[in-house]
């Protein structure tokens, strides 16, 4: 589905990424953890096209990643605020409606009504959880094969991050769909983990299956991650 070959990312003199290398799978929701600079957010830019590998490859379906080719096949949620602020949040749907071929305007629909989200409220009024909210449904709502969430569940309080996880699972497609999160928030997302990638200094540590982890270790994520760090 998705694979890094021998990748090197610098930014300047920061060396982000290191002769990394690693295959996803189709249809499954994966994790990316890791200290903070261990080259999660660089891994998602990669896949989003965002940014380019200063050596190395990044292919999607066999295709090498340009701008061109993940904008068709990848939604990218970053952990900006990158939104219109003088829309409403029912033109903030109609304007990415309007911009990708992909969007299913009625799941986003739904996904609002999920969210509980006042269609007529400004961007610029909503609360920081709410504009959490509205991202996590503009991401969700595009039928392409690579879902990419860079931190979605920062500035929602647990019992919002609770729900939300809860609803990934309703609204994506695992027939034609990958999800690939980072966060910090591993303890909420575990439940719905199949596989999990831990980085550090720009380097796949280790993936792992969770369900091997949790049955045949007997570690919860937090658990194992501390077990591979030292």
């Amino acid at each position: 589905m998705i694979e890094f070959k021998n990748v090197t990312k610098k930014y300047r003199n920061h060396l982000a990424l290191d002769d990394f290398t690693l295959s996803l799978p189709k249809g499954k929701i994966i994790g990316v953890v890791g200290e903070n600079g261990s080259g999660k957010s660089t891994t998602l830019k990669l896949i989003s096209g965002l940014i380019r590998p200063s050596k190395g490859s990044v292919t999607i379906e066999g295709e090498d990643i340009t701008r061109k080719v993940s904008s068709a096949k990848v939604s990218y949620l970053s952990e900006l605020d990158v939104y219109y602020s003088f829309y409403t949040v029912g033109e903030t749907i109609g304007y990415y409606a309007s911009l990708y071929r992909d969007f299913n305007r009625s799941k986003a629909e739904e996904i609002l009504d999920y969210m509980k989200l006042d269609r007529s409220k400004k961007v610029k009024d909503l609360s920081k959880g709410n504009r959490g909210r509205l991202k996590i449904a503009v991401n969700l709502s595009r039928e392409v094969p690579v879902i990419l969430m860079d931190e979605p569940f920062s500035g929602l309080d647990p019992m919002v991050r609770d729900s939300i996880v809860k609803g990934l699972l309703s609204f994506v497609d695992f027939q034609t769909q990958t999800i690939i999160i980072t966060t910090h928030e591993i303890k909420e997302i575990e439940p719905i983990l199949d596989l999990v990638i831990l980085i550090k200094d720009g380097k796949v540590l280790q993936m792992e299956e969770v369900e091997e982890i949790r049955i045949h270790q007997n570690l919860s994520i937090v658990e194992w991650m501390k077990k591979e760090y030292e």
